[in-house]
């Protein structure tokens, strides 16, 4: 069982700067791919970034390819995003999530989920 607690959003005018953090409450955090999926009004949940257990593999979205970046720290057990020149469209609730087998960019594939913390960009 991983318990999964997003934080590091906010409001920020388009071209600015955010980081969002995951903490992970597990003894294992090494043991499982992770990745951030966004969720728009009215849209549906969309993936944005996936890191493999090491740290070596990674994979963004072409939409976010260039300006977002995901991370891990096992020994902190985190999960960051990254996410610089943000626009207005990248407003969105930002889910972090946990699977123990290979990493994927289909959100049902996820066993664990976070709360999700909230971003908005203005224009």
């Amino acid at each position: 069982q991983v318990q999964l607690v997003e934080s590091g959003g906010g409001l920020v005018q388009a071209g600015g700067s955010l980081r969002l953090s995951c903490v992970a409450s597990s003894r294992t955090f090494s043991d499982y791919y992770m990745a951030w999926f966004r969720q728009a009004p009215g849209k549906e949940r969309e993936f944005v970034a996936t890191i493999s257990r090491t740290g070596s593999f990674t994979n963004h979205a072409d939409s976010v390819k260039g300006r977002f970046t995901i991370s891990r720290d096992n020994a902190k057990n985190t999960v960051s995003l990254q996410m610089n020149s943000l626009k207005p469209e990248d407003t969105a609730v930002y889910y972090c999530a946990a699977r123990e087998s290979f990493p994927s960019t289909f959100g049902g594939a996820y066993d664990y989920w976070g709360q999700g913390t909230q971003v908005t960009v203005s224009s």
